[in-house]
This record gives C-alpha cells, sequence and structure tokens, in this order.
C-alpha cells in the first residue's frame, strides 16, 4: 500500500455533525490534491456514512481505513468476535464498499489483545475479502504488544511534539518489523490555541505543552502547526500522519505546511533533547 504523507482523520466531521455538502467539498478537494488516505471509525457517529456518501464513488483512488470495538460509542468496547465481525459489515454498507484497506482494532485494552479472539476476528475478516489488511490503533504497553505479537500489519498511533513515548516503546520494534505506522494526533490536538486549561480532552497535551514549553510555539500559530506537523512525519518509521479538519480550506493548509518536507535533523533534535529533558514518565501516549 502507498500512502500520502498526510491522511484524512474522520473523527471530528462524526462528532462535530458537519453536512454532507461540507463533507464533499471537503473530501473531494482533498483526493483532487493528492491525498489518498482516508481514517475512520464506527463510533465516530456518522462519519463512516459521511465519508461513504461523500467519496464512494472514487473508492478506487484512496486507501479506506476504519476501526471497531466501540458499536455502541467510545468508551464501550465489545470485543466479542460476533459483535466485531457484525459491526465490520455495518462499516462497509456505511461506507458503500464492498471492503476496506485496513481495519482496525479501536483502543483494545492489553488483556482483550492478550486472550486473542478479537485479533481472530480481524484475522477472519481478512480471510473473507472485507480487509486487505488488519492493524490495531492504541498507545502504551498494549500497543507494544501489538508489535510484538507479530499478527497485526500495522500500528496506529499517537505521535507529536506532546506525545513521544512511542518513540522509544513501540516504533523502532514496528519499523524493524516492517510494519506500517500511522501517527494519529500528529498536531497535539493544537492544544496551544488554548489560553487558559481547556476542557479534559485537550488538556493533558496543553498541560505537557506549558511544561515544555517549545520557543517555536510561543511565535505563532502558523509557525507552530507547521513545526509541530513537520517533526511527526519526521519521525523514523511513520508512514502517514491522520489529520482532521470540518473546513475543506484547512486540508490545502495542512498539506501546504509540508512542502518544505521534514524538519531539519538540528530542529528535530532540540524538540526530543527538550522532551527528554521535561517529559514525566506519567506522560504516556493519549488514546
Amino acid at each position: 500500500m502507498v500512502v500520502s504523507v498526510l491522511g484524512f482523520g474522520g473523527s471530528e466531521i462524526g462528532y462535530q455533525r458537519v453536512s454532507g455538502r461540507t463533507v464533499e467539498r471537503l473530501l473531494g478537494g482533498a483526493l483532487d490534491a493528492g491525498l489518498n488516505v482516508v481514517d475512520t471509525a464506527e463510533c465516530y457517529e456518522d462519519s463512516e456514512l459521511l465519508i461513504g456518501r461523500a467519496i464512494g464513488a472514487r473508492r478506487r483512488e484512496f486507501s479506506l481505513f476504519t476501526k471497531c470495538g466501540h458499536s455502541r460509542g467510545w468508551g464501550r468496547g465489545d470485543w466479542r468476535p460476533a459483535s466485531l465481525l457484525a459491526s465490520i459489515e455495518r462499516s462497509l454498507r456505511r461506507l458503500e464498499t464492498d471492503h476496506v484497506d485496513l481495519i482496525q482494532l479501536h483502543s483494545c485494552a492489553l488483556a482483550e489483545l492478550q486472550r486473542g479472539d478479537a485479533i481472530a476476528a480481524l484475522e477472519q475478516a481478512r480471510e473473507r475479502g472485507w480487509a486487505r489488511y488488519i492493524g490495531y490503533s492504541g498507545d502504551g504497553e498494549a500497543a507494544r504488544y501489538a508489535v510484538e505479537c507479530g499478527r497485526f500489519d500495522t500500528l496506529q498511533t499517537s505521535v507529536s511534539i506532546a506525545d513521544q513515548e512511542v518513540l522509544e516503546l513501540t516504533l523502532p520494534l514496528a519499523r524493524a518489523r516492517g510494519m506500517g505506522v500511522i501517527a494519529k494526533r500528529p498536531l497535539a490536538n493544537v492544544a496551544w490555541k488554548h489560553a487558559r486549561k481547556p476542557d479534559p480532552y485537550d488538556e493533558p497535551y496543553w498541560s505537557r505543552l506549558r511544561a515544555l514549553d517549545y520557543p517555536f510555539v510561543r511565535t505563532g500559530s502558523e509557525t507552530a502547526v507547521a513545526t509541530a506537523l513537520r517533526f511527526t512525519v519526521s519521525v523514523p518509521g511513520v508512514h502517514t500522519a491522520i489529520a482532521g479538519t470540518t473546513r475543506p480550506e484547512r486540508w490545502q493548509q495542512n498539506a501546504a505546511l509540508l512542502r518544505s518536507g521534514p524538519l531539519p535533523k538540528a530542529e528535530f533534535d532540540r524538540i526530543r533533547a527538550r522532551w527528554r529533558d521535561v517529559a514525566d514518565p506519567s506522560w504516556m501516549g493519549q488514546v
């Protein structure tokens, strides 16, 4: 699978109830400009439906990823094989396709992974032709096990200026094993935009960034966005970075920020050194 450096993440369009017309403009323009990765999940409200309606007719132009395990909503995991298979079938209908390129377990706990039934369900989906590849989306020790067990083709995990645990915990091994790596939350939720402590979803990254106090974050929003995004795509082993938006023009802006290529090594190393100096051991990957 050949993937674009920047991919589209479908959570915002689902949770923020974006109109179908806006999604058509957003994704149509992104595909026209060269994006070829679209990632979503069953629990992102209407995201799968919106994507299927907007670009289902252009299915051959992009790689389509989705996730399973939370069919009743985020935080209500159901890892029974029958439930997972039923969920995947439903996702295919919603996405208006006969297969996805990648089906992923969505932040399945370590104990569930070790039990093996959930992974076997994805393997069965692959055997049925419902997915070309199978993967794990998550962080921490569960992500480490997903790499070590040798049963997944890909790992989707948090990689950003405020989330660097994976650079030592999982990515070197994933790279050695030839796994595809999808970076989620590459912009750390743009948490530096908040002048005051934000809601619990953004608060961990906001607090980390205040402690890290990167100079480029202080210089302005576009400089911060460009540096943060280029840092993530510069991490060895990362193949694509998934960024979500509800604004059709935002994807073009993010793509433009990447035209300068990866960060210079000296700048990349400064960000890594600052993390090593400041990061607390409790700063694990954000699910």
